[in-house]
């Protein structure tokens, strides 16, 4: 899938739906959204965020480092802590939390190389 970064409202599309996809107790970086989509950046995933998100589990997008959204790191810290999601004080632990989809639910058939061999390791 090669759309580019301004692909507009199918982006914005497919960044919601994944989204919705994250698991209960689970997270997904800005950075490996973009990944697994094949196009975009961490960037423009935030501001898919912040414009649209309030309808998905916008808790669930976290930064690499496992900072939550700021602005509303009371109310993110919150929820995820009442899914069960692993904290390490106010941050996610990234290596327990962090979420990968299934390779053979991508929407394109040959998903990006980076997300085929996380799944796999």
């Amino acid at each position: 899938m090669d759309r580019g970064a301004g692909a507009g409202q199918d982006f914005v599309e497919d960044v919601l739906a994944l989204v919705e996809r994250i698991p209960s107790g689970r997270v997904m970086t800005y950075g490996a959204i973009a990944e697994w989509l094949g196009y975009g950046g961490p960037r423009q995933v935030g501001s898919v965020m912040a414009r649209y998100g309030g309808a998905v589990p916008w808790h669930r997008v976290v930064a690499a480092n496992g900072r939550v959204v700021p602005g509303h790191e009371r109310e993110a810290l919150r929820r995820l802590g009442a899914e069960g999601t692993p904290l390490r004080g106010e941050k996610v632990d990234m290596p327990r939390a962090a979420w990968h989809p299934d390779p053979a639910t991508h929407p394109d058939p040959a998903p990006p190389e980076p997300a085929r061999q996380r799944e796999r390791g």
